[in-house]
């Protein structure tokens, strides 16, 4: 699968239809958080038509003064003047309260919609094919939508808020100023478009942009990640390439920014082109209400309503036009989280799957003629593979890097599927199974184990995390691992938090942190359990003792062992050797030693190299 054509085709396919779709948005917006996105709607409809309200009620206030001014008593109406204050104090009170709620309610909502999204973000993540994960575009698409996807959808229906909320608020400007002089209406357009223009045309630039610089913004992520993680920290200290990284970092940022901030100049430039354009119309139309004014065709108070209904309408129109223009800008970008969202995987649940029955004990596992390449990779990787693993039986695979064991696991763990042949579960094709029900029949320790920065328990809790494994359990997994005199030396036992990356955290060595993973593995009551490389960062005395007794720490289980230690697969009741992507030789470590083969030479210049003298 070529992931960056499939992007490309989506964004083209998308690119004039999704820049103006905002039903996805509103629907994942209203999911998150339907009580509070109701509310905004209700606030928005009031803030709508108390603008209009305010301005007819000081038309009212001036009208009274300047009569009252003209009159014998001018005293006289002060009841009334006082009325239309309270009147419009009050007004004014619910405005304040709506925009104050209006704040709070959207606060609320963009937080739960931010959370939402980023869980919607995190089970997407964790459910696409391992094969996106060693993919270099699958990346572009996953920071685009970690960037941008939590905050551009809230960012939509905010501006679909204030889209509706000026809208309305516009609408009964209009109403009011047509009784002025119908010209005015065409003069409100004219004078908003050009920034309309100008936020549409920088929206799309900035969006190209975005998409042509994800992969330089990618890097410099990575540079930061170097330069802060404790996973780098020893050797660019040791190596003393704190200077280059740095140094890599900032030139990159540095092309990023001039370039982020010409574009951002431009911009500026034209925003004050249209505003200055819009101020020239904004005092041509207040000209013509002073001459109309003066002319005693309208009344002071006509004048003063007249003016900030033009000058309101003005700016309601201004900020409809550019939330408009926002939701096309927002659109653009908010696709990069529809595209993530909408990611098919190639390895999927048949519509109608067979059954492992519950509590299983008797397992056999079969690759049949499997041929398998990585997507992208023209090379193949396993070619006409054939291995059984029967139930009960230790199976060794062995060879050296780069010929295909970690790839067997993957399939075998059905994070693939070949492309030629099939793996089987007693009898039973893997593509004919859910995977959840077969990888709950495997357990497995990765040679890149993850070291967890939890505590001991949660560390081995995890390997049977769907369950409810009790601590007698978890200490009966660290003990079949070795690992339980190592977390009595920890100050809180199992409740010990591990690694640094926490306040009180112990760090351990790599050997002890690869005790806690055979401890998860473990734990897992599994019929076949897989371990590659399992002893590579033990020492010794601890690789022997678990080599020693590791027909019995399996229970009689199925296992396939992967180790570059052939002394710790001569126990094997099977060894399959594997060079070039083929099995090529295969039987017990006697028989293997017999066909004086590429197994025999490999295990006697190891042996060799343990036995030289010195």
């Amino acid at each position: 699968m070529n992931w960056a054509n499939m992007t490309e085709r989506i964004s083209l396919r998308q690119k004039i239809f999704s820049a103006f779709r905002i039903d996805r948005s509103m629907r994942l917006v209203w999911q998150a958080s339907p009580k509070w996105t109701a509310i905004n709607l209700a606030i928005i409809i009031v803030q709508g038509f108390l603008p209009l309200l305010l301005l007819y009620l000081m038309k009212l206030i001036i009208d009274t003064i300047s009569a009252a001014l003209s009159s014998p008593d001018p005293l006289a109406a002060l009841r009334d003047i006082t009325l239309l204050i309270a009147l419009a104090g009050f007004a004014y009170l619910i405005n304040s309260a709506a925009s104050s709620l209006s704040a709070y309610a959207s606060n609320v909502q963009s937080i739960t919609v931010r959370d939402h999204i980023y869980n919607r973000i995190h089970e997407k993540s964790a459910e696409v094919d391992l094969a996106y994960y060693e993919n270099p575009a699958y990346f572009d698409t996953l920071h685009r939508a970690q960037i941008e996807g939590p905050y551009r959808p809230q960012r939509i229906v905010n501006g679909l808020v204030q889209v509706c909320q000026n809208a309305i608020a516009f609408m009964a400007m209009i109403g009011l100023l047509s009784l002025f002089h119908w010209s005015i209406a065409i003069l409100l357009f004219l004078a908003a478009l050009p920034g309309v223009v100008v936020r549409l045309v920088y929206a799309k630039k900035e969006d190209n942009w975005e998409r042509e610089h994800t992969a330089e913004q990618r890097k410099a992520s990575y540079l930061n990640w170097i330069l802060t993680s404790e996973e780098c920290a020893k050797e660019v200290r040791l190596f003393d390439t704190g200077n280059f990284f740095t140094q890599t970092f900032h030139n990159i940022r540095e092309i990023i920014r001039k370039k982020q901030l010409s574009l951002a100049r431009q911009r500026t430039y034209a925003e004050s082109a249209s505003g200055f354009f819009a101020i020239i119309i904004l005092i041509g139309c207040f000209l013509m209400i002073a001459q109309r004014t003066l002319a005693g065709n309208i009344t002071l108070g006509d004048m003063v309503m007249y003016y900030q209904a033009f000058q309101r309408g003005l700016n309601n129109l201004q900020t409809l036009l550019k939330n408009a223009a926002s939701l096309y800008e927002d659109n653009l970008f908010v696709a990069y989280l529809f595209n993530f969202l909408a990611i098919k995987n190639r390895v999927s649940d048949p519509p109608n799957p067979q059954q492992i029955p519950q509590n299983i004990k008797g397992v056999e596992l079969r690759l049949e003629h499997v041929s398998f390449s990585y997507p992208g990779v023209r090379e193949s990787v396993l070619d006409d593979v054939n291995i059984t693993i029967g139930n009960g039986e230790t199976i060794a695979l062995v060879g050296v890097n780069g010929a295909g064991k970690s790839t067997i696991v993957k399939l075998l763990c059905r994070l693939y599927d070949p492309e030629g042949g099939r793996l089987t579960f007693n009898g039973i094709d893997f593509r004919e199974l859910t995977q959840a029900q077969l990888r709950k029949q495997i357990s497995t320790v990765f040679q890149d184990f993850v070291k967890y920065h939890l505590t001991v328990k949660e560390n081995i809790f995890l390997g049977e995390a769907a369950s409810t494994a009790q601590i007698r359990c978890i200490e009966e997994a660290a003990q079949k691992a070795g690992a339980d005199s190592l977390v009595t030396a920890l100050p809180n036992g199992y409740d010990t938090l591990l690694g640094r990356r926490f306040e009180e955290g112990e760090e351990l060595s790599l050997g002890e942190w690869q005790k806690i993973a055979l401890s998860r593995a473990f734990l897992r009551d599994t019929p076949l359990i897989i371990l590659d490389e399992p002893a590579s960062s033990l020492d010794p005395l601890a690789e022997y003792q678990m080599f020693s007794n590791f027909k019995k720490l399996i229970a009689g289980r199925s296992a396939l062992l992967i180790s570059h230690r052939l002394s710790a697969v001569r126990t094997a009741d099977r060894i399959y050797l594997l060079s070039g992507g083929r099995i090529t030789e295969s039987g017990t470590h006697k028989e293997l030693m017999a066909l004086e083969g590429e197994y025999a030479d490999m295990y006697s210049k190891q042996s060799r190299l343990f036995t030289a003298p010195e």
